[in-house]
């Protein structure tokens, strides 16, 4: 039987170890892994090799160019989903997660979106617009159930 493909999605940092805990999922799908270039997270090439590709990595605390790697990310991430055709997409957030469910929506990927850990009352830029169109939107803390009513609790990752 056939493995479906799930693309596994998260920006480096915290949203990256919240999505790596899902590892164990890892051997249960033809998966593959998107995430931001970054020093620490080129280790992961050594253990992913060609399951993993990388987008540049950008903050909003420099606005100006953040909005021309946000663009670049953006075809980047056109072409990795092009290549992979994904059945599914997961991701914890952050601003890489949210063209690639825009991308996946279109080309009718099902969006699982985690809500990060580190929010517990107030809600993210990526999660709040996801939510619209999530296929199965989770949160981690029962409270968040009040700011996405249509979220499903799930627990911690951790």
């Amino acid at each position: 039987m056939k493995k479906k493909k799930v693309l596994f999605i998260a920006s480096t940092g915290g949203h990256l170890t919240e999505l790596m805990q899902l590892k164990p999922l890892f051997k249960e799908y033809d998966y593959h892994i998107v995430t931001e270039k970054t020093s620490v997270n080129l280790a992961l090439k050594k253990e992913y090799g060609k399951k993993i590709d990388y987008v540049i990595y950008g903050t909003k605390d420099h606005k100006i160019s953040y909005l021309f790697k946000l663009f670049f990310n953006c075809w980047i991430e056109l072409f990795i989903f092009l290549k992979f055709r994904p059945k599914y997409i997961v991701t914890t957030g952050a601003h890489i997660a949210g063209p690639m469910c825009c991308i996946g929506k279109i080309f009718g990927s099902k969006i699982i979106f985690i809500e990060t850990f580190a929010n517990k009352n107030t809600k993210t830029v990526t999660g709040k617009s996801v939510y619209k169109f999530a296929d199965l939107f989770l949160v981690q803390w029962e409270e968040m159930l009040e700011l996405y009513p249509n979220a499903k609790y799930w627990g911690s990752l951790f």
